[in-house]
């Protein structure tokens, strides 16, 4: 799908959570976010990380130095699973 989009002339970027898939498909350009299958925003209330995803996967569009290019961005699950437990407590989600 990307690449009949690129064709067009409108560039576009995926963002993954299937390193190995990506690099087998070698999209136009991607986003790798090391998460579990189906969280490519990470956990849900974490705005901060799912903004942070959003605007590297837009700034790729332009700065994507070739054709397959993949760029992982540094978090962890992990990571993003603790500072989620603390933002569903803030908000009085969990205890």
């Amino acid at each position: 799908m990307q690449r009949a989009i690129e064709r067009r002339g409108i560039p576009t970027v995926s963002v993954t959570v299937a390193l190995d898939v990506t690099e087998h498909v070698k999209p136009p350009r991607a986003v790798f976010v090391p998460f579990m299958m189906g969280h490519h925003f990470g956990v849900p209330f974490h705005h901060d990380l799912q903004r942070r995803i959003i605007l590297t996967a837009l700034d790729r569009l332009t700065m994507a130095e070739r054709s397959g290019d993949i760029h992982a961005l540094p978090v962890t699950w992990a990571q993003a699973r603790r500072e989620g437990v603390v933002i569903e407590r803030a908000m009085g989600i969990r205890k």
